[in-house]
């Protein structure tokens, strides 16, 4: 590659970032993940990742279910992962996932009743940590609080957290946590995060 091809490339990427969107959901995600997914187009450039709460005991369907909805390729993550644009990955069972130096890393979840594990709030942290304001957290339909933190890791780090709106979630837990201590950027329904979040990646500053 020349010099002025490798500054164009640069420019390139400087005007537009590569922007990375964690995707938190619990009880009643599976719906709202396939709607989110849904009404995403197939080139928006973002970097998807997809942390739901998962049960040991069962096999997970999430990739084949979303393969029937979305054209974008969808993978379950193994330790070392690179993620690119246009891609979804998916956090595998009994599993927690942070974010290194662009690589997604895990580890196995430790399931003695000792331990809250709070697998959300554990990746957004370490996406906050290595992309900083080009990383987005969305908490989608779940039970209880995780997701919180993690949407405060982003905030500080110049991000951007969406959630789904209480009144559309099956389980409004998570979105009412978030939007209760003040980080929500924006509050919608499932099926208009991907308007919003595309408007907001190719204008932040007008969104």
């Amino acid at each position: 590659m020349t010099k002025t091809k490798t500054k164009s490339v640069e420019k390139d990427m400087a005007v537009h970032p590569q922007h990375y969107v964690g995707i938190g959901a619990s009880a009643g995600g599976l719906e709202a993940i396939t709607s989110f997914f849904k009404n995403m187009p197939t080139d928006s450039g973002l970097i998807f990742i997809v942390i739901q709460h998962l049960s040991p005991d069962y096999k997970s369907m999430m990739d084949e279910l979303l393969s029937k909805v979305t054209d974008i390729p969808v993978e379950v993550v193994k330790d070392g992962t690179e993620p690119r644009p246009d891609h979804i990955y998916l956090i595998p069972p009994q599993k927690n996932m942070t974010i290194f130096h662009g690589k997604l890393l895990l580890e196995s979840q430790d399931r003695s009743h000792a331990v809250l594990n709070l697998p959300i709030d554990l990746f957004l942290h370490s996406l906050a940590e290595d992309q900083g304001r080009n990383a987005i957290g969305i908490i989608l339909s779940g039970t209880g609080s995780d997701g919180t933190r993690g949407c405060r890791a982003i905030k500080e780090a110049g991000g951007l957290v969406m959630v789904q709106s209480e009144s559309s979630a099956k389980f409004e837990g998570m979105p009412k946590n978030v939007i209760a201590n003040g980080l929500a950027d924006f509050i919608l329904p499932v099926e208009t995060l991907p308007e919003q979040l595309l408007k907001f990646v190719k204008h932040p500053l007008a969104a």
